[in-house]
């Protein structure tokens, strides 16, 4: 994979720029706009975030080094998963990089060299979107935790409110009266 790393750094803005256009292509036609629009990190932290996850992503790749990959997929998978979006368009974004990467060598694929490169790398990007699966479902779990822990609460004290609550007095204290 040694040529598909030498490419990745050498065609690294190209391959940033159109893998997050194609992220961004995934939203409603107003926020496409704002994400294209507003750079600043604290106006715009989506964009940020996202832009963050990518470049960790494709820096990664290029080292060799994916130890620390899932924090940079994890950046991304958090905002897409609290969005209106189904688990398939979710995750969607980790699949066009292998797009991205793909129309970039065009060219150069005929080498039967480097086309077995870049069918190893594909194979890596699969690995990456089992991941980003994992790291999905952890946040939709969370999502889901946070919403019961909420109606709960919520139940709770509007029956305590009405009065259809009563506290019953711990065991202990009840036998101290009673001796």
């Amino acid at each position: 994979m040694e040529q598909i790393r030498k490419f990745l750094s050498e065609k690294k803005s190209s391959i940033l720029n159109k893998w997050f256009e194609r992220i961004v292509s995934t939203y409603p036609l107003e926020t496409q706009k704002f994400l294209r629009r507003e750079k600043d990190r604290f106006a715009n932290p989506v964009r940020s975030r996202v832009w963050e996850g990518i470049e960790g992503v494709i820096n990664a790749l290029i080292k060799g080094d994916e130890s620390n990959i899932s924090a940079s997929l994890d950046n991304i998978i958090r905002i897409r998963a609290v969005q209106d979006f189904t688990p398939a368009q979710a995750l969607a974004f980790i699949f066009f990089l292998k797009k991205v990467v793909r129309e970039e060598l065009a060219e150069m694929t005929k080498n039967s060299e480097l086309l077995n490169e870049l069918l190893e790398f594909e194979n890596k990007i699969d690995e990456l979107a089992l991941l980003c699966f994992n790291i999905y479902m952890q946040c939709r779990e969370k999502i889901y935790e946070i919403r019961v822990n909420e109606i709960k609460r919520l139940t709770y004290s509007l029956l305590k409110r009405a009065n259809l609550i009563y506290e019953i007095p711990d065991f202990k204290d009840y036998k101290k009266t009673i001796i």
